[in-house]
């Protein structure tokens, strides 16, 4: 098939890409949505208890499924447009707004409890177990550098393994920090402990929430390299990741610089 007037031959891709598409899974994922929304407000609105667990559990299953159907929908049939690196940029540029402003509350706190901050340092914070920390979450950025690089060589059982790794490291950090978590709490730093305490949790736990963000989307990368349903030529969902997943480690750096070492002394 030939485009009029160009005398080029039109690949299967454009063809499918050229046609009207259509697809059901966008409906019962933005169906599911909404069902979620009708589930807090039965459960919270309209004390409707059971209905509003029924209600909820089903919306979620929905959800699942809908984002499922949407993605093996793509991965089987549709075009990498390339455009999910600019998004994912987008969507950093937002959680840096987002830290901004937790950075923002912690400094105004140590700036306003000038006087009194060493006496809310509890003597169970390590600064040394935050560079532990960092070791463990910059050898992911390394690995799953080199799992993208061995994707795009060719090489999937590398990348299989290399995104294995990550996935490990991520979740021995996630581990290791709620350990840490634990640990203060029962020496009575908590989160309303004192204005330190509130936001050494706030910018640590928003960090490892975006962490588990991040192992959530080596599960999907690892489910679709296992299963062929993500070729070399297209790579968007792989760069975008690895993209994510830098930006997390970087931040890391700045939380645990404030945290740890600026936050923690006097």
């Amino acid at each position: 098939m030939v485009r009029e007037g160009e005398g080029v031959d039109m690949t299967e891709a454009e063809i499918r890409h050229a046609e009207h598409e259509s697809s059901v899974w966008p409906f019962v994922t933005g169906a599911s949505v909404l069902l979620c929304a009708l589930a807090l407000l039965a459960y919270f609105e309209w004390e409707w208890t059971v209905a509003a667990v029924v209600l909820g559990g089903g919306a979620l299953a929905a959800v699942a499924i809908g984002v499922a159907g949407w993605a093996r929908e793509f991965f089987t049939s549709g075009t990498d447009e390339g455009v999910g690196v600019v998004a994912v940029a987008v969507f950093i540029i937002s959680e840096v707004i987002i830290f901004g402003t937790i950075f923002a509350a912690f400094w105004l706190g140590r700036i306003d409890h000038a006087d009194s901050w060493g006496e809310m340092i509890p003597e169970a914070l390590d600064p040394s177990f935050a560079l532990l920390l960092t070791v463990i979450l910059w050898a992911s950025s390394a690995s799953i550098f080199y799992a993208e690089k061995s994707f795009t060589e060719g090489k999937r059982n590398g990348a299989l393994s290399l995104l294995a790794v990550t996935f490990g490291l991520g979740l021995a950090f996630v581990v290791l920090h709620v350990n840490e978590w634990q640990h203060l709490m029962a020496g009575g730093f908590d989160l309303g402990a004192n204005i330190y305490a509130t936001t050494f949790y706030a910018l640590t736990g928003v960090h490892t929430a975006h962490v588990i963000v991040g192992l959530a989307s080596h599960l999907v990368l690892l489910g679709l390299i296992g299963r062929n349903l993500i070729a070399v030529e297209r790579v968007t969902l792989f760069k975008g990741t690895s993209l994510y997943w830098h930006v997390v480690d970087i931040m890391w750096l700045l939380v645990a610089a404030n945290v740890y070492l600026i936050g923690g002394t006097f």
